[in-house]
């Protein structure tokens, strides 16, 4: 009973990430082919003829579906067990990812976020921490440091599920309060990723002592 319990949970979980991947899809085929002139860069007027925030902004939004789908996936059981090889593969995609093109491009475009310095330290923020999380999880498992290359992937994958929370929360804030967008956005800028995290730390916490017991 318990086994089966488990299996409909994390059926669920993964059923439900990956429906919000789809979605995230949705909105990266958007800028396919290169456009400049659609939806969230339509308010980026300021900025968008720069090279620089050109290359970062389409590096990170075509990678950033990658990173998120082969995040998900890393965390299945079977594939960690029965395909061990595989695991690995994707795993270092994921972190070459992050720390080669989606962090930096982040941080680039954390720069010139929306909302003012508020907006932007979090952003910038974000970016430092989900680049330190993910090279921490591939010292440790060079290191063979298994239980703490699980955690700080857990926390890696919070941030990168922070594109989906962000945009939740956004949607979930502006049905519920009648609050000027941009004031939404820089409550959701920090939301988006500190709630995640506070998810993951107690998740962690919560593996340990079930382990401890």
């Amino acid at each position: 009973m318990q086994r089966s319990k488990s299996i409909i949970t994390k059926t669920l979980y993964f059923a439900t990430l990956l429906y919000f991947s789809y979605l995230m899809l949705l909105i990266t085929l958007q800028y396919i082919p290169l456009r400049l002139d659609v939806a969230f860069l339509n308010i980026k007027y300021d900025i968008i003829d720069q090279k620089f925030y050109q290359l970062a902004f389409f590096s990170h939004v075509y990678t950033s579906i990658f990173v998120l789908l082969i995040g998900i996936v890393q965390f299945s059981s079977s594939i960690r067990i029965q395909f061990p090889k595989v695991h690995r593969l994707m795993g270092k995609c994921y972190v070459f990812l992050i720390l080669v093109i989606s962090s930096p491009s982040g941080l680039i475009m954390a720069f010139y976020a929306n909302g003012g310095m508020i907006s932007q330290f979090s952003f910038v923020m974000q970016a430092f921490i989900w680049f330190l999380f993910t090279l921490l999880a591939l010292v440790y498992a060079r290191n063979k440091q298994w239980t703490l290359h699980r955690n700080f992937m857990i926390r890696s994958l919070a941030l990168t599920l922070s594109a989906i929370t962000l945009r939740l929360l956004k949607w979930m804030i502006a049905n519920w309060l009648e609050w000027p967008p941009m004031d939404i956005y820089r409550l959701v800028a920090w939301l988006g990723w500190l709630v995640n995290l506070g998810i993951a730390e107690i998740y962690i916490w919560k593996s340990k002592h079930l382990r401890v017991v």
